[in-house]
C-alpha cells in the first residue's frame, strides 16, 4: 500500500507540468472541474465547445485532452474523432452527465481513455485522472526516448558505415557512407554478399573466424577489416559485426557498424608518429629507381605485386639487418627503416651507416625480383638522416637532390634548412622581378654577331637583363628560371620582345631573339608575334633562336609555330646551344632550322681540347650537307676565331668582337 501511495505520490508531481486542453460549454460546470483538475494540473487552457478547442489543439500542443459530450456546434464525439485523426496516442477523457448506453460506445470506437460522469465522484475523478496521466507520462517518455533514439540513429548513420544482412549473409541493408566508401551503388550492393567488397589480403581462415564467432556462438564479432572498393582501391575499417537475436534466442539478422580508419592505418602516418615519439633517431628512406616508368610499364596488380615481394625481401640485402623491427612501406615504390640512434657515437656510426647503405645499393643491384617466372632488375635511391628534428622531411628532399645529382646514396641532415634557404632566395628573387617590371627595369642588351669572312656586324641577339634597386645589372643567370616557376616569365618575355621590336626601328641590322617551348606553347605570345612578324618593315629581319627541351607538351604546335613564322614573316630559325643538351640530329630535321648555334662550351675549350674541335667540325660539315649556317658563341679572343675560321664556321659571337650592351 505504501508503495502505491508513494506511486501515486510520484505521477501527481509529475503530472503538474502537463498541459491540458478542456472543452465544456457550461462556465459552471467548467470552473468547478478546473478547480478540480488544478489540484493536479497546473496549466489548463478552457474551450467553450469542439470547434474552439479543435482549432487550439491544431495550433498549439497538449499532454491531455478533456471534453464534454453534448455542446454547440461541434460536440465532443465529432470533437475526439477530428484530434485522432491528428493524433492517435494523446490521451482523451470525457466529462458527461450522459450516462446512456450510445454516448458511451460512440466515445469508446472514438477513441477515448477514460469516462468520467456528471456530478463528479472524487474517487472515480482521481481514479481515472491517475489512469490517464500514468499513459500520458508513460507515452510523454516514450516520445523523449523515440527522438533521442532517432538522434542516436542518425549521428551513427552520418558518422559510420552500416550495414544489415538475413541469417545467409546475404545484404539487405546499406546506409550513404557504405555506399561512399565502397563506389557501389545501392542496387549492386543489396542482394549480394560482403565478398564483394572482399580484399584478397583477407585469408580465409580470417573470415572463417569471424562467422564462427556470430553464427555459432552468437556473440559480436570486432576487428580491422581490409575491404576493396569498386575502383580497386584498398580501406581499412574497424568494424563490430552483432547478431540480433529474437525473444527465443534465434538470429533475426545481423548489423555491422564499420569506421573508417584508412587514415589512421596509413603507414606514413603510423612513421611520422613514430618520429615524434622518438628521442633520437636514424630514418632511411629508400625509393625504388624510375618507379614511375615501372607504372606506367606494368598493371596496377603487377606493380602491386613488386612491391609487396621486394619489401618483404628489403632486409635479406641490408647488412647489420636486425636493428631494423619494421618496414614502412608509403607507395609509390618508396620505403622506410627506423632504429634508435645513439647521438654521442655520431661520428663513427655515420662513417658505419654509409658503408652499410652503399652496400645495400650494391647488393639491391646485383639482384633481381622473380614475379609469375619473369625477373625484374630493381635499383634504388637511398637517403638517410639522423637526429630528431625534420628527419622525414630530410630524407624525402635527400631522394630529390639523388634524383637531380643522379646519385643513388646521399647523406641528408641538414638538407631541409638548404631548401628552406633556396625558397627564401627564391622569394626574394620573384620580389625583385615584380619590382623591375613594375619600373620598367627589364631590358634588353644587345650582343653584335660577326660575319666571320668579312668580320662586319649582321645581327644583333636581343639578351634580358634585370636592374636592381642598387643600379646593378643582373645576369638572366639568377632570375630566368626561377621565374619559370611563378607566374612573371611571360611578362618578362612580352618585355623583352617589345624591347627587340622596338630596336628593329633604330637600327639597320637584324635581331636575333631567343624563344623558349613555354613561349611557343603560350597563345599571347603567339599572337603578339604573329602581328609583329608580318608587318613589312619587320620581314626578314627577326631570327628565333630556339632552346630544345625535353619537356615539350606539344611538338606538333612547335613545328606548326615555325612553319608559321617562316611564311608569315620570312623567320629565320636557329637552334641554340646545338651539341649539348638535348640536341639530337633527328629532332633537328623535324625543326627545319636555317641556323645552328654551336654550344659555348664547345667553343670556350676548342684550343685545348680535340674532342670538343672534332665534335664542332663535325657539327660544321653536317650543317653545310643540310644548308645550314653555323654561328659559335664564346668567341673570346683571336686563336679561337681563327680555328672557327679554319672549321668553316660562318659567324661568331663573344666578346672578342663586344659585349652586350645598350643600343638606345
Amino acid at each position: 500500500m505504501d508503495y502505491q501511495k508513494e506511486f501515486s505520490n510520484n505521477l501527481l508531481l509529475e503530472a503538474k507540468n502537463l498541459k491540458v486542453l478542456y472543452a465544456e460549454d457550461t462556465p459552471a460546470v467548467a470552473e468547478a472541474v478546473s478547480n478540480i483538475l488544478k489540484i493536479f494540473i497546473k496549466n489548463i487552457d478552457l474551450a467553450q465547445n469542439g470547434k474552439e478547442a479543435l482549432e487550439k489543439f491544431r495550433k498549439d500542443k497538449y499532454d491531455l485532452i478533456l471534453t464534454d459530450i453534448n455542446m454547440p456546434i461541434m460536440n465532443g464525439i465529432d470533437l475526439i474523432e477530428n484530434i485522432r485523426e491528428l493524433d492517435l496516442h494523446i490521451p482523451i477523457i470525457v466529462i458527461s452527465a450522459h450516462g446512456e448506453q450510445e454516448y458511451m460506445v460512440k466515445a469508446i470506437q472514438a477513441g477515448i481513455d477514460g469516462f468520467i460522469l456528471k456530478p463528479l465522484d472524487p474517487t472515480q475523478f482521481k481514479n481515472v485522472i491517475l489512469k490517464v496521466l500514468e499513459k500520458t507520462l508513460v507515452y510523454k517518455e516514450s516520445k523523449k526516448n523515440l527522438a533521442l533514439l532517432n538522434q542516436y540513429r542518425d549521428i551513427t548513420n552520418k558518422a559510420s558505415i552500416i550495414s544489415k544482412t538475413d541469417t545467409k549473409g546475404i545484404i539487405t541493408y546499406v546506409n550513404d557512407n557504405f555506399i561512399r566508401i565502397s563506389e557501389y551503388s545501392k542496387e549492386e550492393l543489396i542482394g549480394k554478399s560482403h565478398s564483394i567488397i572482399r580484399h584478397p589480403d583477407n585469408p580465409k581462415e580470417f573470415y572463417k573466424k569471424m562467422w564462427e564467432t556470430i553464427s555459432i556462438e552468437k556473440k559480436p564479432w570486432e576487428g580491422v577489416v581490409k575491404n576493396l572498393s569498386k575502383s580497386g582501391k584498398p580501406y581499412f575499417v574497424k568494424t563490430i559485426i552483432k547478431p540480433l537475436l529474437d525473444d527465443e534466442g534465434n538470429i533475426i539478422e545481423y548489423i555491422a557498424l564499420r569506421n573508417d580508419i584508412s587514415e589512421i592505418m596509413s603507414e606514413k602516418k603510423q612513421l611520422l608518429s613514430y618520429l615524434e615519439s622518438t628521442k633520437n633517431s636514424l630514418l632511411i628512406m629508400i625509393q625504388i629507381e624510375n618507379f614511375d616508368i615501372l607504372d606506367k610499364f606494368y598493371d596496377a596488380k603487377t606493380i602491386e605485386k613488386i612491391e609487396s615481394i621486394y619489401g618483404k625481401t628489403l632486409l635479406d640485402h641490408m647488412p647489420n639487418s636486425k636493428s631494423f623491427s619494421r618496414i614502412f612501406t608509403l607507395g609509390d615504390g618508396c620505403f622506410a627503416l627506423l632504429e634508435d640512434f645513439d647521438e654521442a657515437d655520431t661520428s663513427y656510426s655515420k662513417k658505419l651507416i654509409h658503408i652499410q647503405l652503399a652496400q645495400f645499393v650494391n647488393n639491391v643491384k646485383e639482384s633481381t625480383i622473380e614475379l609469375e617466372n619473369i625477373e625484374y632488375d630493381i635499383r634504388v635511391i637511398v637517403s638517410y638522416s639522423f637526429g630528431h628534428n625534420n628527419l622525414y622531411e630530410n630524407v624525402r628532399y635527400g631522394i630529390e637532390k639523388a634524383v637531380e645529382e643522379n646519385k643513388n646514396l646521399i647523406f641528408a641532415n641538414q638538407l631541409l634548412e638548404e631548401a628552406q634557404d633556396t625558397a627564401k632566395r627564391n622569394l626574394e628573387t620573384i620580389q625583385m622581378v615584380k619590382k623591375a617590371l613594375d619600373n620598367s627595369r627589364i631590358v634588353s642588351f644587345f650582343q653584335p654577331i660577326i660575319n666571320n669572312s668579312t668580320k662586319e656586324i649582321v645581327k644583333y641577339e636581343s639578351l634580358v637583363r634585370l636592374i636592381n634597386d642598387d643600379g646593378e645589372i643582373v645576369s638572366p643567370y639568377f632570375f630566368l628560371d626561377v621565374s619559370k616557376k611563378g607566374s612573371y616569365y611571360t611578362k618578362i618575355t612580352k618585355r623583352v620582345i617589345e624591347n627587340s621590336f622596338e630596336i628593329l626601328d633604330h637600327i639597320k641590322d637584324n635581331i636575333s631573339i631567343n624563344l623558349s617551348v613555354l613561349d611557343i606553347e603560350n597563345q599571347i605570345i603567339r599572337d603578339t608575334l604573329y602581328k609583329l612578324i608580318s608587318k613589312r618593315e619587320y620581314k626578314g629581319r627577326v631570327t628565333f633562336e630556339l632552346l630544345e627541351d625535353e619537356n615539350i607538351k606539344d611538338f606538333r604546335l612547335v613545328k606548326d609555330f615555325i612553319r608559321s613564322v617562316k611564311s608569315i614573316g620570312d623567320v629565320k630559325i636557329a637552334i641554340d646551344d646545338f651539341g649539348s643538351g638535348y640536341s639530337n640530329f633527328e629532332r633537328l630535321l623535324e625543326y627545319s632550322p636555317d641556323i645552328l648555334k654551336i654550344d659555348g662550351s664547345l667553343i670556350k675549350n676548342i684550343e685545348t681540347d680535340n674532342f670538343s674541335r672534332n665534335l664542332v667540325e663535325t657539327i660544321v660539315t653536317f650543317a653545310k650537307k643540310q644548308g645550314l649556317e653555323t654561328i659559335a658563341e664564346y668567341v673570346e679572343n683571336e686563336k679561337i676565331y681563327n680555328i672557327l675560321t679554319e672549321l668553316g664556321v660562318d659567324y661568331s659571337q663573344g666578346f672578342y668582337f663586344g659585349k652586350p650592351i645598350k643600343l638606345m
